[in-house]
């Protein structure tokens, strides 16, 4: 596999100055709809922690952080289909009203394990903030509250997601062509 400083196989879908003023934009929806309201971000890590911090800075009103991490890729290209809690919340969510902050909604099973977790515990609400959406992709109907982008059906890099650990540093959203599957 090549390294990050080498030619590099990610070609770019969506630039930095396009995921900036996006940003803004949704950031002044979520500020608007949950203005007087006891709003706690949830970051799905580690794929959201990039559009996480940047969308919680670009937020006006109070609002409280906390993290989950679940797994249902490993080390591939396609979801094994199992959901794997890793870590979970450090603190109750019972009355408050949650906003799940995630990187990319492709089959839907990650967000509906997630809304199944989190309704069970008596968040006063659930939504969705979700920086990329691959509709084509989706297996299980979920609603995605604040969209940041639709894009095609290709394995996607960058901002914070990753492919095998690699390229989250990429300021930018780009789509892996890799030479082989087991590049």
């Amino acid at each position: 596999m090549s390294g990050i400083g080498e030619v590099s196989p990610v070609r770019v879908l969506i630039p930095e100055d396009e995921i900036t003023r996006r940003l803004g934009e949704l950031a002044e929806d979520i500020s608007r709809d949950y203005e007087g309201k006891d709003l706690v971000l949830v970051c799905v890590l580690k794929g959201s922690m990039v559009f996480f911090a940047d969308l919680a800075r670009k937020i006006t009103t109070p609002l409280s952080f906390d993290y989950i991490c679940v797994n249902s890729y490993g080390d591939a290209t396609e979801s094994a289909g199992k959901i794997e809690l890793r870590t979970d919340l450090s603190e109750p969510v019972s009355g408050r009203h949650v906003l799940i902050v995630e990187d990319i909604v492709d089959t839907g099973r990650t967000l509906e394990y997630l809304f199944t977790l989190l309704a069970g515990r008596g968040a006063a609400s659930l939504k969705v903030v979700a920086l990329l959406d691959k509709p084509s992709r989706r297996k299980h109907e979920v609603e995605i509250n604040y969209r940041g982008f639709e894009i095609p059906d290709e394995f996607i890099v960058g901002y914070g997601l990753d492919y095998r650990q690699l390229y989250r540093n990429l300021p930018y959203i780009g789509a892996l062509e890799l030479a082989s599957p087991l590049d």
